[in-house]
């Protein structure tokens, strides 16, 4: 998934069908006097229905289409005939949108599984044609209900990621280059801050054709849940993640001292994060030799709260063992 084709964030207009008239019909034919009321009930206006699709990553299909408007259900005739309902408009998104209400903010739901299907405007019902109304008082009711109104609706589409593994480091600590080499994804590489402005998939392929998910989160910076950067925008597709993944390069001042800034500023974000799995990698550590990776070794074991693993993704070096560890820990 390329950053320029990922949209996570779509405001919309979404609008129901209005519910068909009731007929105030009454019967005529040859040889049958006063036949009374047959008017049918008018049909159901469409609905607006939101839709799980697990083949897709982003909103990017709906980035230009941002009205939908539902059928209007047909009126009703004579020989109670109902009308016919309005056309449901379905509109597929990604697992793990979150829907709003544009003008309070407010939440109104979460797709999260394939194929989940949640109404966001009903159609109106249709009017009860004049023959619900008969009696012995009344055995002629001219009258017929009219249908109910349309509903009408400003919503904003907001994607969370739902992947397994979550990058999570300053910019250029070597995440873009590791997801490439882990997966087919291509991730734009280069050698200065914010290379990355989107967030970017990969699949992960593993033995016996199994796979998991890995995302790529823009670089965070101290300060980020602040608003400093491009993070703060971010973090909320980490929320979603299994397990937080923390890159911290070999040429680091201080690795314990980046990971518990990084640690800090997703927990200012939202608490709740650190209450995920982490690992941490060391990266880059191609540019070790074994004496300088065992005082860094020492160093992490006596101070960093959290297992680790030194890797190197240009030298092709411990990357089956990061793999092999994950899918652990997923499973």
């Amino acid at each position: 998934m390329t950053e320029g084709n990922f949209v996570d964030y779509v405001k919309m207009h979404v609008s129901s069908g209005n519910g068909g008239k009731g007929s105030a019909h009454l019967h005529r034919e040859k040889y049958i006097m006063k036949g009374g009321p047959d008017g049918g009930d008018g049909g159901r206006g469409g609905h607006v229905i939101l839709r799980g699709n697990s083949n897709l990553w982003t909103l990017i299909h709906l980035k230009f289409k941002r009205h939908f408007k539902a059928g209007h259900g047909s009126h009703g005739s004579s020989g109670r005939s109902t009308g016919a309902d309005g056309e449901d408009i379905y509109v597929d998104v990604p697992l793990g949108t979150v829907v709003r209400d544009s003008e309070s903010d407010t939440i109104l739901f979460e797709i999260t599984e394939e194929g989940e299907e949640i109404i966001v405007v009903k159609g109106g019902m249709g009017g009860r044609g004049n023959w619900h109304f008969k009696n012995s008082v009344n055995q002629t009711p001219r009258y017929a209900q009219p249908g109910i109104p349309l509903e009408e609706l400003d919503i904003t589409l907001e994607l969370k990621v739902l992947a397994d593994v979550g990058l999570v480091g300053f910019p250029n600590a070597g995440k873009s280059t590791l997801l490439s080499v882990l997966t087919s994804a291509k991730p734009k590489i280069a050698d200065y801050e914010f290379t990355t402005l989107k967030p970017n998939l990969g699949i992960v392929e593993y033995r016996d054709f199994q796979s998991f998910v890995m995302a790529d989160i823009p670089g965070i910076i101290e300060g980020a849940a602040e608003g400093k950067g491009l993070g703060y925008y971010f973090l909320r597709h980490i929320e979603r993640n299994s397990i937080l993944l923390f890159l911290i390069p070999a040429d680091a001042k201080d690795i314990v001292k980046q990971y518990e800034i990084l640690e800090d500023e997703l927990r200012r974000y939202n608490p709740e994060m650190l209450d995920k799995e982490r690992f941490v990698v060391v990266s880059k550590s191609d540019m070790l030799d074994d004496e300088l990776k065992s005082e860094i070794a020492a160093i992490l074991d006596k101070d960093l709260d959290a297992n680790y693993m030194f890797i190197s993704s240009v030298a092709q070096q411990g990357l089956i063992e990061l793999k092999d560890t994950l899918w652990k820990m997923l499973n």
